[in-house]
């Protein structure tokens, strides 16, 4: 069975660097193709990478607040660009301001994302959430190691 492919990155005008290196290391290790676009990704930057490298999923992260802006529309890109279905995944600091999450999380639901992980969100979550929505075997996952 061959790997999994992850599209990852920091979108919009993001520059924060630190978290997407520790998922970029972490999904490699668990396993998974990982395509790095680094920081400052546009919706239409991660779009092109997903198609190009056949990707299964889109991880989306954003720390400094205006994730929600930044994400606003990128489902519907997707689908144009002829990758319906693809797994869409944000996190981090998404919003401006305290917000409680449940709310956060159904705005970006609405937007078209399959999950919204909270700010300090563990790798290990991620990975098994990614896991269970890719249906990636766990014999898969373990000879990877």
């Amino acid at each position: 069975m061959s790997k999994k492919t992850l599209v990852i990155g920091v979108i919009g005008a993001d520059v924060h660097a630190v978290g997407n290196k520790i998922l970029y290391h972490a999904f490699t290790e668990a396993g998974f193709e990982v395509v790095n676009l680094g920081v400052m990704v546009s919706q239409e930057e991660y779009i092109a990478a997903a198609i190009e490298s056949n990707a299964d999923a889109i991880v989306v992260s954003s720390l400094y607040g205006h994730g929600e802006l930044d994400c606003r529309g990128l489902r519907e890109k997707c689908d144009e660009a002829g990758l319906k279905g693809i797994l869409l995944y944000v996190g981090g600091n998404i919003v401006v301001g305290k917000q409680p999450f449940d709310e956060v999380e159904k705005r970006f639901l609405a937007m078209g994302f399959d999950r919204v992980f909270a700010p300090g969100t563990a790798p290990e979550t991620t990975i098994a959430a990614l896991k269970e929505d890719l249906q990636v075997m766990a014999c898969e996952a373990d000879s990877a190691s």
